[in-house]
């Protein structure tokens, strides 16, 4: 079985060992290699970890960092769940206690009189 990555995003640190602590500091240097981004999507992608970011858009804050890849992008593991066995009881944080995933309906029954 391959072992899940997923991804931690340090543009924000990276920006600020850089001196840049400003979003708005980024758009232009974005603007002059060809990425035209709204001052909502430049926020977005320094405060938020992006889904999707384009190879250009990359590589262009590469070049304005002057930084590596992978000073940008941690890969991480995902962190796996526990399953629940037949004798390890609740998956709550205190072993026995329930976890939401342990709070199922039950069906109603109807007693007739």
């Amino acid at each position: 079985m391959t072992a899940k990555l997923d991804y931690r995003w340090h543009l924000r640190e990276v920006m600020a060992t850089r001196g840049m602590f400003s979003t708005t500091d980024l758009r232009p240097l974005l603007a002059e290699r060809g990425i035209d981004l709204s001052p909502s999507q430049t926020y977005r992608l320094v405060v938020e970890r992006p889904e999707r970011l384009s190879l250009k858009t990359l590589m262009a804050l590469l070049d304005i960092l002057g930084c590596a890849m992978d000073e940008l992008i941690e890969p991480v593991p995902v962190a796996g769940r526990r399953r629940k066995t037949a004798a390890g009881g609740g998956d709550g944080p205190a072993g026995n206690d329930p976890g939401v995933g342990d709070f199922r309906p039950r069906r109603a029954r109807i007693v007739r009189e």
